[in-house]
């Protein structure tokens, strides 16, 4: 399990050149037009992490498998998009089937590339898409509390817990609030979720900044950056350009290539990162002679659950997981070697999986 995130924002602002940047293809077309984006591209790419390299040394495995994650690269939003403005009806469309939105908004200055609205100001941008979502989550809202009220009269019990989640729903958009600000119990969620409000889902901001700025940000991404964290949403800042210029290099002149530019890593990475925390995502392993290979959960999952993310039969035929944390499977050289230090765990269907745990499943056939 990885995620879907859909990459949202005005034209112009560097949205498909970050996702070829990021698929390391060029599946979407970047231009200095409007809507040359019109179909959502999606890119699958690989989850960077050190310790499957790592684990996958000590286990001797003939071949590493790391998780995916997909980007989606939806056509570039306009004013009026909730009223079926530009590709308006299509964009939102598309926002519905993502787990995550990342909001790319301009940071840079460039006589070169123009902006639809014909000035850069990230915030007003970020405004303009969050109100277009907005609008369209009150008129969906709209249309189910009538009949949700009809049903509710009638003594509906189901339709009465609805109404008055669409109640709280509604009240926050029209106090200009995202629906992800809303205080959902946790017997509220399921109902919530099926509500599939564009506004609910976790957002990040990407700062797409120029390369003078990719290493500390400027001054407009630290408006972002304090917008952001007004609103307990997530926040990175990255060129696009650097992106889509390392993306081309072979893997054994990008470290250099950070390197002379102060950073320490690709941006890709800190998107990732990002995405994981928002959809409170971590990462479990398997190691053997044949391949190490890393799996994503939801924070929680019990074992069982996490063995049905290899094969439904594993979660079904359940027994116990055999154990060892990341850092015990380093320190004692392997499996063998945590066993001999007592390091190695059996753990049963209450166990919940921690990021970074080694583990082998038994189960009965």
């Amino acid at each position: 399990m990885g995620f879907k995130c859909g990459i949202v924002g005005l034209p112009n602002v560097g949205k498909s050149t970050l996702f070829n940047a990021l698929t390391q293809t060029a599946a979407a077309e970047a231009a200095n037009y409007p809507f040359c984006t019109i179909e959502p591209n999606i890119g699958d790419v690989t989850v960077p992490d050190p310790r499957l390299d790592r684990i996958a040394a000590i286990g001797k495995s003939a071949q590493i498998i790391p998780t995916r994650l997909s980007f989606v690269d939806i056509a570039g939003l306009v004013r009026g998009a909730s009223k079926g403005e530009g590709l308006g009806n299509q964009f939102l469309a598309n926002i519905r089937e993502v787990d995550a939105i990342a909001y790319v908004v301009r940071c840079f200055e460039s006589g070169d590339i123009v902006h639809v609205e014909g000035r850069v100001d990230p915030i007003s941008d970020a405004d303009t898409v969050e109100t277009e979502l907005m609008l369209s989550d009150l008129e969906s809202l709209e249309k189910r509390r009538h009949a949700l009220e009809k049903r509710a009269k009638g003594q509906d019990k189901e339709a009465k817990a609805t109404l008055e989640i669409v109640e709280k729903a509604l009240t926050a958009l029209v106090e200009g609030k995202p629906a992800r600000t809303v205080k959902i119990e946790d017997s509220e969620q399921r109902a919530f979720r099926q509500l599939q409000l564009l506004t609910s889902k976790p957002a990040l901001y990407v700062c797409n900044v120029d390369e003078v700025s990719a290493a500390i940000g400027n001054a407009h991404s630290a408006r972002v950056e304090e917008r952001a964290k007004a609103e307990g949403a997530a926040c990175v800042f990255i060129s696009a350009q650097i992106e889509a210029e390392l993306a081309q290099l072979a893997a054994a002149e990008r470290a250099d290539y950070l390197r002379d530019l102060g950073l320490d890593e690709p941006g890709l990475n800190r998107v990732i990162r990002a995405g994981y925390g928002l959809l409170d995502l971590i990462t479990y392993f398997t190691v053997g002679p044949k391949e190490a290979r890393a799996w994503t959960i939801e924070t929680g999952t019990m074992a069982p659950g996490a063995a049905g993310v290899i094969h439904s039969d594993f979660e079904k035929g359940f027994i116990r997981a055999e154990t060892i944390a990341y850092d015990d499977f380093v320190k004692f050289n392997g499996e063998a070697g945590c066993k001999e230090a007592g390091k190695m765990r059996l753990e049963g269907k209450e166990y919940k999986v921690q990021d970074g745990d080694i583990l082998h499943f038994r189960f009965a056939n």
